[in-house]
């Protein structure tokens, strides 16, 4: 006789918990903050609810509220005072990265991460130096070897400033060689790389492009960042990371992407990271104020997903809110 499968069994209150194959902690999330040098208080961001730029002043007090909620992580992007054709202040000791990140880690327990790159501080929106084209061309795009030096001096200047850990994302070809080696030289061969290893040119940007002043003034990134429709190539890419140092792997978008991060996840020994970018979380968010799903069950549902497809870390716009549930 052949008993009937009763798979309902272990779905009962009680036993649940106890066979669920993925848990998350608030200790697997990655909290970002937005550090605006222009602003003396904070201001909303339209196109991702719940979430702000704040002034250098309160850095520490945003980590601090992050932090109380079991958050141990944040990766600070920065708004500066002034931007050129080269992003220096992306580099400078006095900018806005650099100085919310000496104020959090002398006043807090955050584990500090910072983006590497160039977008935010210059004036034409790319992630490095522009090659000698007319800026009206759709096809420009920038100089790879002469953008692996700032970089470099960018993360060397994070690292300076206390940076636990470094998180290259600009899709440079020999990034996180050109940056491993300039930490190495200044003497911060303590500091790990996160690299955005596996980062696609994708339509799921644009909030965080209005939150940190980062969109294109003209053409677009896809000469840098990856073909959407590629899933070999990503392999490519995080090898190449690896062999270059890297200690950690991202993947960028995460919910578009869960295959790659799977892939990723099976082809590597590194930590894994997934990056649950703006427009996933602004768009879960224009569902819930349409009341068309439940707020907190869908981004928590979102999140586990990710982990379950392998990622260790997830970078997210729900961090506060799911950790505090959590």
């Amino acid at each position: 006789m052949t008993r009937p499968r009763r798979p309902r069994r272990l779905r009962q209150d009680g036993v649940r918990g106890l066979v669920s194959e993925t848990e998350l902690e608030p200790s697997d999330l990655i909290a970002p903050v937005f550090v605006d040098a222009t602003v003396d208080e904070r201001r909303p961001i339209e196109s991702m609810p719940g979430h702000e730029r704040v002034p250098v002043d309160e850095a520490v007090d945003r980590a601090e509220e992050l932090l109380a909620t079991g958050i141990e992580s944040v990766i600070l992007f920065g708004i500066p005072t002034s931007k050129d054709d080269r992003g220096s202040r992306a580099w400078a000791e006095d900018g806005v990265v650099q100085e919310a990140t000496r104020r959090i880690t002398a006043a807090t327990d955050a584990y500090v991460i910072t983006d590497v790159c160039l977008c935010e501080y210059t004036d034409h929106g790319h992630c490095g130096v522009l090659e000698d084209r007319a800026e009206e061309d759709p096809d420009v795009t920038v100089r790879n070897d002469e953008t692996l030096d700032l970089l470099a001096r960018t993360a060397v200047s994070h690292a300076d400033a206390g940076a636990d850990m470094v998180a290259p994302s600009s899709m440079t070809d020999g990034m996180v060689g050109a940056i491993r080696d300039g930490l190495d030289e200044a003497g911060h061969e303590h500091v790990p790389v996160m690299s955005y290893a596996v980062k696609y040119e994708s339509a799921f940007y644009g909030p965080f492009r209005d939150a940190a002043d980062g969109a294109p003034a003209f053409g677009d990134r896809r000469h840098y960042q990856m073909d959407p429709a590629n899933r070999r190539e990503a392999m490519r890419e995080a090898a190449l990371d690896v062999e270059e140092g890297a200690d950690a792997l991202m993947v960028k978008p995460a919910l578009s992407y869960l295959d790659v991060v799977r892939d990723v996840r099976e082809e590597f020994d590194h930590p894994v990271a997934a990056y649950n970018v703006s427009g996933e979380y602004a768009m879960v968010h224009a569902a819930a104020e349409k009341g068309w799903l439940g707020l907190e069950g869908a981004a928590l549902e979102s999140l586990l997903s990710i982990k379950r497809a392998g990622a260790d870390l997830i970078l997210t716009y729900f961090a506060e809110d799911v950790a505090d549930a959590l």
